[in-house]
């Protein structure tokens, strides 16, 4: 047998930190552009040279910095929005008579305040918008209407980005947490499935016999029905542990889901109709028909033991001489298996009254066994006329 771990990953924050890092390279190659245009007006074109320089390269040698949170460090962001400021008061080393023009990182700025809001929320944004906004009115001196303007916009929206990506980052985590329990419910439940049709079946039937043959025997049984009574409060309870686990991580939140042990030999589709043969007897007739029915092996498994659950229900509550009959439909677009008996039938009501006592061999056993494999069932009896199992499974699970 083996074990395969899925992950999935569910972020909303990578496809931000790749337009990070394309829009620190544009803009770099932007402010070169605007340079290169105004070249002539610069008095000092060495100072603007200088700085172009070691902003293009260090964009492109940090492009690794900008592409995670985690690769993001505090110092990176340090030194990033320490250059973007320089680059903003270097301005008026480079040219005294700058006026209202753009400064020599112009829009790269942005991208430093970006990566404070993606790596820290809005607050983080706020602070460091806040000291690019004191850097462009010392160097303005006296700011003007548009200067004023650009930073409002951008003071504004990497707040607004920064609040984006803190509720981005609860609602991934919203969601693992709920992924986890949907797991760990179904692990829950196929547990409980299989101490259904092994475990309380044994210790139920330990108790009749007890109970008819008296004696030290009916002591047995009477213990027997204790157990029994427990271990259905236990699975009925949800104190099953679940093994599936969740993680929040800072390039999403990640839900690790091990799959179910697999037996060898599953690697094509299996005849449901040998799965069924082995319940066909005296007191149940199987009609099949003539050619194979395929299901995948798990699915062919689950309706299986669903048909199973529904035999051992028609000798508990029908009686040992009650006929049954199987019947296997194998139509093109779904499977269908149903299980009917010449029983007594089912009381109105019974069922949920089984439900409320622990006693969960139909929710359990069938409904959940075709719920899991994308089937359905339905149950259909009429007291005094017999009950019918109608098991459904769609042609997507056949091969």
């Amino acid at each position: 047998m083996a074990k395969r771990e899925r992950v999935m990953r569910m972020s909303v924050e990578l496809p931000l930190w790749r337009a990070v890092s394309g829009y620190r390279v544009l803009t770099a190659l932007y402010a070169i552009a605007i340079f290169v245009h105004q070249w002539a007006d610069y008095q000092r074109p060495f100072v603007a040279v200088g700085y172009l320089a070691v902003l293009f390269v260090w964009t492109l040698a940090t492009l690794p910095r900008v592409s995670s949170a985690p690769a993001c460090t505090r110092w990176f962001l340090a030194t990033d929005l320490t250059l973007a400021l320089v680059g903003i008061l270097l301005t008026t080393v480079a040219d005294p008579n700058h006026g209202d023009g753009p400064t020599l990182p112009t829009i790269w700025t942005a991208g430093a305040v970006l990566a404070f809001a993606l790596k820290g929320g809005w607050r983080w944004a706020a602070f460091a918008s806040s000291l690019v906004a004191v850097a462009n009115i010392v160097q303005r001196e006296t700011p003007s209407r548009d200067t004023v303007h650009n930073v409002l916009l951008v003071w504004v929206a990497s707040i607004a980005i920064g609040y984006v990506v803190e509720v981005a980052r609860a609602s991934e985590r919203t969601l693992a947490r709920a992924l986890e329990i949907e797991a760990a419910t179904r692990e829950r439940e196929r547990l409980a499935r299989d101490i259904h049709d092994s475990v309380l079946q044994v210790l139920a039937m330990v108790q009749r016999r007890g109970t008819a043959l008296g004696g030290e025997a009916a002591e047995l049984g009477r213990l027997a029905g204790e157990q029994e009574v427990a271990l259905r409060t236990l699975v009925a309870g949800g104190l099953v542990p679940a093994s599936h686990t969740s993680e929040d991580v800072s390039q999403g939140a990640v839900v690790r889901e091990v799959d179910e042990p697999e037996e060898r030999g599953d690697a094509g589709p299996c005849d449901l109709r040998t799965l069924l043969a082995p319940y066909a007897g005296s007191r149940v007739t199987l009609s099949e028909p003539g050619a194979p029915v395929l299901l995948e092996p798990a699915a062919a498994r689950e309706l299986a033991s669903a048909v199973s659950a529904a035999l051992d229900n028609v000798k508990r509550h029908a009686g040992t001489d009650a006929q049954a009959w199987i019947l296997v439909e194998d139509w093109p677009d779904e499977i269908i298996v149903t299980v009917r008996d010449d029983g007594p039938g089912i009381p109105e009501g019974r069922l949920a009254q089984a439900e409320g006592e622990g006693r969960l061999g139909v929710a359990l056993s069938i409904r959940g066994r075709l719920r899991d494999i994308g089937g359905t069932a339905e149950l259909l009896s009429v007291p005094g006329q017999g009950t019918e199992v109608e098991l459904k499974v769609p042609r997507g699970k056949a091969s």
